[in-house]
């Protein structure tokens, strides 16, 4: 584990290419840094805050898991089982008012694109738009920026396990094929570092 959040952090000083962030909605994400200006790895706590981690020689924490039940744009409930369909999980938070949210998108669909799902698979969860509610602006967005995947609404499962940890738009989380949580990135970036930060974790699994 300590391993792998190295590779994270390592990522996001030598690596990531921020094209911003947005802040998130204080009735429904908690408040945070702005990813403009704070980069970091997040570590959700066992309680659900998060919290900054960096590179530490000290003894491994046990691994994190989460649960939840949610359903996607078709319908379909989808649960913390999905993780095991592939060897790594990249969960991506965004939000239909979040520029920078949606200028990474494309890429985020090419990547979903290019690799065997067994490997690798991405999963969107929309931030602002609960279940239940009108979702015809999510399904426009996600066609018209080819981000052909997997996209969840947010409900209070969601909320509790994932969201309760983001304090700005666009988080991306990253999981294994067991489900434990491997580390996280506020803030966009751009295909390409994706691409490596997606190489590196692979290559640990």
């Amino acid at each position: 584990m300590n391993k792998l959040r190295k590779t994270l952090f390592v990522f996001l000083i030598l690596s990531l290419a921020l094209l911003g962030g947005c802040a998130g909605d204080s009735s429904k994400l908690p408040a945070g840094g702005t990813p403009e200006t704070e980069t970091a790895v997040v570590s959700p706590d066992q309680d659900g805050a998060s919290s900054e981690s960096a590179p530490s020689d000290q003894e491994e924490t046990a691994p994190i898991f989460i649960t939840f039940k949610g359903t996607d744009l078709d319908g379909n409930t989808v649960s913390q089982e999905i993780f095991s369909q592939s060897k790594l999980t990249m969960v991506n938070v965004w939000a239909t008012y979040c520029n920078p949210c949606l200028s990474e998108m494309p890429g985020l669909g090419e990547l979903a694109a290019e690799y065997d799902p067994a490997e690798f698979q991405l999963i969107g969860i929309v931030s602002d738009v609960m279940e239940g509610e009108d979702q015809s602006l999510v399904e426009s967005l996600v066609q018209e920026t080819g981000a052909n995947y997997l996209h969840l609404l947010a409900n209070d499962s969601i909320g509790q396990a994932i969201l309760s940890s983001v304090s700005a738009v666009p988080t991306t989380f990253f999981f294994d094929g067991e489900g434990a949580y491997l580390g996280g990135v506020v803030g966009s970036a751009e295909k390409s570092a994706w691409e490596e930060l997606i190489h590196e974790l692979l290559e640990k699994q």
